[in-house]
């Protein structure tokens, strides 16, 4: 059954289809949410209530974008809220990489994940999340724009930005 059959299913009220739907794109989920936080604690509240959104919200999603797509929106737009009431960026922690995740790019080739994952502990939110939907999960740039909610110029500027900035920082060290 493709993915599209899954969600109609879940979207007429079956619970096993929403189930399965979930765990097929918790993995994707997770890991966008502990890159975007850097600490594996507030990564598993914002899975849960983005999990939690999108049951809630099932009957909403119109498959115009794949669905680890519309849930990667609802994690971010969790996180985001979090920020807000925190009133703070939450710093990132040293993330517990089992080493799965590589970075290879022609501007920071053969660079190791934690190098870079320190770089843009530094950065906002905003070119983070760029950097990390663009290079760890090969969006393209209108799905991340549609992501976060801004238009592709924005992401455009906002990787250019970030990718100069972990440039500089790689030269500086």
């Amino acid at each position: 059954m493709d993915e599209l059959e899954v969600i109609e299913r879940a979207k007429q009220g079956n619970k096993s289809a929403l189930n399965n739907l979930l765990i097929d794109n918790y993995s994707i989920l997770k890991g966008y949410i502990i890159k975007i936080t850097g600490n594996p604690e507030i990564a598993q509240d914002v899975v849960q209530e983005a999990l939690l959104k999108a049951a809630l919200n099932i009957k909403k999603y119109t498959p115009k974008a794949k669905f680890s797509t519309w849930l990667i929106a609802i994690g971010t737009n969790v996180y985001r809220d979090m920020l807000r009431r925190e009133k703070r960026l939450v710093s990132m922690e040293e993330v517990n990489s089992s080493g799965d995740y590589n970075v290879e790019d022609s501007v920071i080739s053969k660079v190791e994940f934690n190098q870079v994952i320190k770089i843009i502990q530094k950065m906002p939110y905003e070119k983070r999340a760029v950097f990390i939907l663009k290079h760890y999960y090969n969006y393209k740039y209108e799905e991340i724009a549609e992501i976060l909610g801004c238009p592709i110029g924005t992401v455009r500027s906002r990787l250019h930005h970030c990718i100069k900035s972990i440039i500089a920082e790689l030269e500086r060290r």
